[in-house]
C-alpha cells in the first residue's frame, strides 16, 4: 500500500523534478510514511487495482502491438515483442504503469544470471521494452518511462564470419540437386534474406533482365539481381520439375509444396558437415555478398538499397572491409 502510494506520487512529479530530486522524494516519502500505517478512502480502490492489474497489462500490450503492426512490423517481430514484454510482466507482477527503473534493472540483472545471456541478448530485451515503455508514455499512459535512465548495453565487436570463394564452389560441386545449386546461387549472387526467397513466384523472375522484386520487411518491395550462373541453374531447376507449383522453390517430393525455410537451412547445415564448413547458414550468404560488395567498392547507399536496409548504419554492421584494402586506400588517398 506504502510503496503503491509512493510510486504514484513519484510519477506524478516525474515531469517536475530531475532524477536527483525524484530519488530525494522518494527517499522522504520512505522515511515519513514508514511511521504511519495508512488507511484511506484509496484503500479498497487501490486493493482492487492490484487484482485488475493483469487485464489492464494485457489491454495494454494488444493497444502497442496494434500499433506496431500498423508501422509495418512482421508478424515474427510482434510475436517477439509480446513474448519479451509478458516474461517482464509475468516477472515482476505489476500494473506497467507502476514499474518503476529500478524494478526494471533488477529484472534485467535477474534474467541474464538465470539464463546466462549474452550481451547483444540483454541489448535486445532493454530494446525492446524501451521502446514499449516510450509508446505508453507518447500515448499518456505513464508520465515518464522507467527505461531512459537505462542506458544500451555495450557489446564487443566482433568480426562474423563470410564463406571464402573455395567454400562457394565446394558446395555447388557437392550439390547432388539442381534444387539445391539453384538456392546456392540465388542466395550467393542476390543477397536477398531467405524468408523473401521462400515466397518467390516462378512469374516473379524477369531472365532478360536477371532480376526479380522481393517482399522485404514491413512489406516493402525491392529489386534484386542475379548473375548468369543462376540464371543458367535456376532454368535447369525449373526445366526439370513436373509439378505445376507457382512457388519458384518446392519440395523434392510429391506433393512438392512451397519449401520452408526449416527445410533450406537443415540442407544446407548437413551440406556443411558433410564439407566440413564451418557454421553453414542462409543468412552467411548475405554478409559475403555485402562484404565482397565493399571488398570491390561499392557504394554503401547502393549496398543498403540491395539489402533493404533502413538504416546504413545496419548494411555497415553486415559488411566487413579487409584490412589490406584499407592499407592500399590509405597509400592512395593520404600516403
Amino acid at each position: 500500500m506504502k510503496q503503491d502510494l509512493i510510486i504514484e506520487v513519484m510519477q506524478k512529479m516525474a515531469t517536475h523534478l530531475d532524477n536527483f530530486q525524484m530519488k530525494q522524494l522518494q527517499s522522504t516519502l520512505e522515511s515519513v510514511l514508514c511511521n504511519y500505517e495508512i488507511r484511506t478512502a484509496a484503500t479498497e480502490l487501490l486493493e482492487k487495482g492490484k487484482t485488475d492489474y493483469q487485464e489492464e497489462n494485457r489491454d495494454l500490450l494488444t493497444k502497442f502491438l496494434a500499433a506496431k503492426r500498423i508501422e509495418g512490423c512482421s508478424e515474427k517481430t510482434l510475436k517477439y515483442y509480446r513474448t519479451t514484454i509478458e516474461a517482464m510482466q509475468t516477472m515482476l507482477q505489476k500494473s506497467v504503469k507502476r514499474i518503476m527503473t529500478e524494478d526494471l534493472r533488477q529484472y534485467l540483472t535477474d534474467y541474464q544470471e538465470r539464463r546466462h545471456s549474452g550481451r547483444v541478448t540483454m541489448d535486445n530485451i532493454r530494446r525492446i521494452l524501451s521502446s514499449y515503455f516510450a509508446w505508453l508514455e507518447d500515448e499518456d499512459f505513464i508520465i515518464k518511462s522507467p527505461v531512459r535512465r537505462i542506458h544500451k548495453v555495450k557489446t564487443a565487436l566482433c568480426v562474423k564470419e563470410t564463406y571464402t570463394d573455395e567454400d562457394l564452389e565446394r558446395m555447388r560441386d557437392y550439390c547432388d540437386e539442381l534444387r539445391d545449386l539453384a538456392i546456392i546461387d540465388m542466395l550467393a549472387s542476390t543477397g536477398m534474406r531467405i524468408g523473401e526467397m521462400v515466397l518467390l513466384n516462378r512469374r516473379d523472375i524477369n531472365y532478360n533482365e536477371r532480376e526479380c522484386v522481393v517482399l522485404g520487411k514491413g512489406d516493402k518491395e525491392r529489386i534484386v539481381y542475379f548473375d548468369a550462373r543462376t540464371k543458367l541453374h535456376l532454368l535447369d531447376y525449373l526445366e526439370s520439375r513436373t509439378d505445376d507449383n507457382p512457388a519458384l522453390f518446392v519440395s523434392l517430393r510429391a506433393p512438392y509444396e512451397r519449401i520452408k525455410i526449416g527445410c533450406i537451412e537443415t540442407r544446407l547445415r548437413e551440406l556443411g558437415k558433410k564439407l566440413n564448413i564451418a557454421k553453414v547458414h542462409p543468412h552467411k550468404f548475405r554478409r559475403t555478398l555485402a562484404t565482397m560488395a565493399i571488398d570491390k567498392g561499392m557504394p554503401i547507399e547502393q549496398l543498403q538499397r540491395l539489402l533493404g536496409h533502413q538504416r546504413i548504419d545496419t548494411t555497415l554492421m553486415y559488411a566487413m572491409i579487409k584490412q589490406s584494402n584499407v592499407k592500399i586506400a590509405h597509400k592512395k588517398f593520404i600516403g
